[in-house]
Parts: structure tokens; sequence; C-alpha cells
């Protein structure tokens, strides 16, 4: 064997127990969620939080994986998602597509309640919303150093979809190359919620292009629904906040919960920040606590305030499995001189359990980490 055929036969291999077949691929689902309006946000929203809005709107679209789908490439607005292996059956493709359309515009509307922002009015002007494509064919999967690298027609097929005759930009789009795996039966019985119709689009060297869609558009009636089992006695819908007098003015207060050094300080439960020094103090700064026996991400979102010295901070809390994405706000209330009131809110999209009791608990176990952390915030700024 030459040179670059080792050189070409190493770049095949992938870290699977599959065996290839005599061509080189192997069967594998394409999955790109695309957000629609991406470029006219950016351009007209005015916001320099922009970027970080929809940086954060693709983090949501990965934490949203339930089928265990490899990432392939962030593009820009997208991201390509891929598993190897047989389809999944449409019922677990469609919980899949269900799961990344809400937490997607659960975290819109997370962001849209905050009525002074100005990234909040933008979204309200500027609506964003998903398309999905989902494709199964075969795929030659190469490794480039570090990175994985799709390649083939059927790769070339689901980025030509994302371009196609359907009106609007809020779908799904199964390739024929899907629906052909799946019974129509069961089909029809996972979109009974919408309808799924016929479509097609011509490319060039590829030729007409059959594929189904159905519009997402009917799952907003499932958006900032809160269940009464999502509820508990210290939160209403979606929200859960503690309230507590703080005897230092406003603006030392924002000092505090916004250094993340003293986070271990007053966080209940906290053993240790991790955080780039050289970005601290930024918007848009990414950094992680240690908390008890695991690790809960936060990003710093935004700071407001107002004519009557009234301050909002805001970070987003990633990775939080069963909250996911979450946000806590700071709202900080001027008392006098020497005293504010702080209230922690958080506000969550949903809570990732079936189970009743789970998300009964799950809630009260919260309540109380948020409560406890304000006394020791209480506590930490006391000794000033």
């Amino acid at each position: 064997m030459g040179v670059l055929d080792e050189l070409r036969a190493r770049r095949r291999v992938v870290g699977s127990a599959s065996a290839l077949a005599t061509d080189g691929q192997q069967p594998a689902l394409l999955l790109i969620p695309d957000i629609s309006g991406f470029t006219r946000f950016i351009e007209q929203s005015g916001s320099p939080q922009a970027p970080f809005l929809v940086a954060d709107l693709l983090e949501i679209l990965i934490e949203a994986n339930i089928l265990e789908l490899e990432v392939n490439e962030i593009q820009g607005d997208a991201v390509l998602f891929y598993r190897l292996g047989p389809p999944p059956s449409v019922a677990d493709l469609v919980r899949q597509c269900r799961r990344i359309y809400l937490d997607f515009q659960n975290y819109l509307r997370l962001v849209e309640r905050d009525t002074g922002s100005e990234l909040a009015a933008a979204l309200q002007e500027l609506a964003l919303t998903l398309k999905i494509v989902v494709h199964y064919g075969r795929v030659s999967v190469a490794r480039i150093r570090e990175h994985t690298k799709l390649m083939g027609r059927d790769v070339i097929v689901v980025h030509r979809l994302l371009k196609n005759n359907i009106a609007g930009s809020e779908y799904v789009l199964l390739s024929d190359g899907y629906t052909r795996t799946q019974p129509p039966a069961a089909l029809a019985a996972a979109f009974d919620w919408t309808r799924l119709s016929p479509g097609s689009t011509f490319y060039e060297y590829l030729g007409e292009t059959p594929y189904q869609y159905a519009y997402l558009s009917p799952l907003r009636l499932l958006l900032n629904t809160a269940a009464p089992s999502d509820s508990a006695p210290t939160g209403r819908g979606r929200v859960l906040k503690v309230r507590r007098p703080l005897p230092v003015p406003a603006a030392y207060a924002l000092r505090v919960v916004s250094n993340f050094r003293l986070r271990p300080q007053w966080m209940e439960g906290a053993t240790a920040v991790h955080y780039d020094v050289t970005k601290a103090g930024r918007l848009g700064t990414s950094y992680k606590v240690d908390v008890l026996n695991g690790q809960i991400d936060f990003q710093t979102v935004q700071c407001l305030d107002d004519d009557e010295g009234h301050i909002t901070y805001v970070e987003k809390i990633s990775h939080f499995r069963l909250f996911p994405n979450a946000l806590l706000f700071y709202h900080l209330e001027v008392v006098d001189i020497d005293t504010c009131f702080l209230t922690l809110e958080l506000r969550y999209g949903h809570i990732a359990s079936d189970l009743r009791l789970v998300r009964f608990g799950q809630l009260r176990r919260l309540h109380r980490f948020l409560g406890r952390s304000l006394i020791g915030l209480a506590e930490l700024v006391a000794k000033r």
C-alpha cells in the first residue's frame, strides 16, 4: 500500500464498530435545524447583544438533542447533526423535532419577557423561527486531524433541501430518502397534530427531489402553557422567585453578584468557579460553578437599569438537564442609600421529566437552593 493509500484509509476510519460498505459509505440520518430570519435579525436589530443571542440559540439546538445525534458542523445559523446506522422511527424523530422547536421558541419567549430590553424589542419586530430538514442516505466519514468530515451526494442533498418551494419558514421537511424507510401509517400517526403534505424542488445536478413537509406552527399552542404540575407554592407558571433585603446599596450588590470569583462564597453548595480571567466583566462571558457533585454553566446575558434606579442583571444557565434553557434574573430595587431588595427569579422553558412527582420535587429542591443562596449572599454583603 502506498503513502496516499494509507492516508486515505486512515481518513476513512471513524470511531464506530459498524462495518463499512464496499464503497466506503455508511447509512446515516442527517438533520439540520436552521434559524429563519437570522441574517435580517443580525443586520437590522441594532443590538450589540444580537450575535450573543444567536450563539445562545445555536447552543439551545444542540442541548435539545434527545436522539444521541452527533454535531458535525455549526454553519452560521444552522447545525448539521448526523447519526450513523439505521434510521430512527418517525415517532422518535418527530419527538426530537418537537423538542428542538419548543426549546428554541421557549427560550425566545424568556428573552422577550424583558420588556425593557432592546433585544426583546428587536425580537418582537424581527421574528426568529426555525425550519428543520431531515434526510436519510449514505455518507463517507473522514477524519481530518481532530475534525470529522461528512462527504457524499446525500450530504449535498440535505444542504440543498434548505432552499425549497415551501411557503413560510416554520416547518419540518422529510426527504424521500427518509420517508421511504417508514410505514405510511406510522408517518400519518406521528403527524396527527399537523398536516403532512407532499412537495418537490428541482435542483441542478440532482434533478427533481421529492419530500414531505409539515408546518410547526400548531406547536405554538404549547408555548408558555404552564401545567399545574409545573407550579409550586413558591412560583407560578414557569417561574420561581425568592426575595430578600440586602444591607448594601444596589450598585454594590450588583458588583458582588456579577463577580464570578465570589460565587462560591454565597451560592449554596458551590465549591469552585472556572472562567477566563481575561474576559471577566464582559457580557456574553461564560463560566462554570462546581456545585455539590456536579457543575452548572452560566453565561452573562445583559444588565439593565431604569430611571428609578432598578437594576436587572441576567444570566443564562446551560446544561441544567432538568431545567433546560433557563434564565436567572437578579432584580435589584433601591430602598434607600444603604439598602436594597434583591429578587432572584428563575425562568425555565420546561422540566425535562415526564413524572409529576419528580417535577414537583425538583421545583421544591430548586426553590430551597435559590433561597439558601440568597441567604448566603445577604450574609456575605453584611460583612463588608
